[in-house]
């Protein structure tokens, strides 16, 4: 991610200022004012990183005589003692923007390396790991740009962008017809938006196959055996994704029952943050933690 929406800029002031607020006091009485300092972001673990762009931004959007020079890029495989990133400039305002730097750049590379073990249990299979709407308030942008740091693939970025029909499935199957026309009107006013359909049995998907217009159906919550089932019986005529009961453990089993995607929530909702510290290597003031 190489630009900020306006969303993304929005939380980096609300970040700051909520850090920051009246002011930075430690820095004012304990930092001289014209002191000079140089400081670079050390990976503490191995890892993936992403947020970079948002992480330079903190420090660019907080003082502009602060020089960042990014060493590493999203993606990027870090190793404990890797630098990431040079910051040099005003002490004062280094150690301001710090912390705020630091949350959004450990966050963020902690969901892109559960995102790169996922996808690495699932061996080299064709399958697809995609993420969820399960992502902070605020973060889905830069939550979704870290999974595909860590080699995922997006899903819907929201209730806009993608028809997904869920719930209430035995009132969806009784009433096919009525199904055909929503999804008709969906084609009519929305070209090329993608049509998904839950299902949790194979009956259910028979049915949907009978439909005009779906592109995925996912299944929910089935068996290893059951999905295989839905696979050979689909043959390739729709897209299917599994979802529902996603562990690590189970990550390769279920991609070798072929179907084309996994969805899981896990990867941003509880994604562990990366170990990443910033160290100072030159200072004309005092170093804070």
């Amino acid at each position: 991610m190489n630009t900020l929406d306006a969303t993304t800029q929005t939380l980096i002031r609300m970040a700051l200022e909520e850090d920051i607020g009246s002011g930075d006091v430690t820095a004012e009485f304990f930092i001289p004012a014209d002191a000079q300092s140089r400081a670079r972001i050390i990976s503490k673990e191995p890892g993936i990183l992403a947020g970079m762009t948002v992480a330079t931004a903190v420090f660019r959007n907080l003082d502009h005589d602060l020089r960042v020079q990014p060493l590493r890029n999203d993606g990027d495989a870090l190793l404990p003692g890797d630098a990431v990133m040079e910051i040099s400039g005003p002490s004062r305002s280094l150690l301001s923007g710090e912390r705020t730097a630091l949350n959004f750049l450990q966050r963020l590379s902690g969901i892109a390396t559960l995102t790169h073990c996922y996808v690495q249990a699932m061996g080299t299979t064709r399958c697809q790991l995609l993420d969820t709407r399960k992502t902070t308030p605020g973060w889905r942008t830069l939550e979704k740009a870290a999974v595909v740091s860590g080699g995922g693939t997006n899903h819907r970025h929201g209730l806009y962008d993608m028809v997904m029909v869920k719930d209430n499935h035995l009132l969806a199957e009784a009433r096919l017809p009525e199904l055909q026309q929503a999804i008709d009107a969906v084609r009519r006013q929305h070209p090329g938006m993608r049509v998904e359909l839950e299902a949790d049995r194979l009956s259910q998907v028979e049915n949907f196959l009978t439909l005009r217009g779906v592109d995925v159906i996912m299944l929910d919550n089935m068996t290893n055996e059951e999905m295989q089932r839905c696979v050979a019986l689909v043959a390739g005529r729709v897209k299917l994704e599994a979802s529902g009961g996603v562990t690590l453990e189970r990550l390769a089993s279920i991609a070798a029952t072929g179907v084309d995607y996994i969805s899981c929530g896990a990867i941003t909702h509880s994604a562990k943050s990366l170990d990443l510290s910033l160290e100072f290597t030159s200072t004309g003031g005092a170093n804070g933690g």
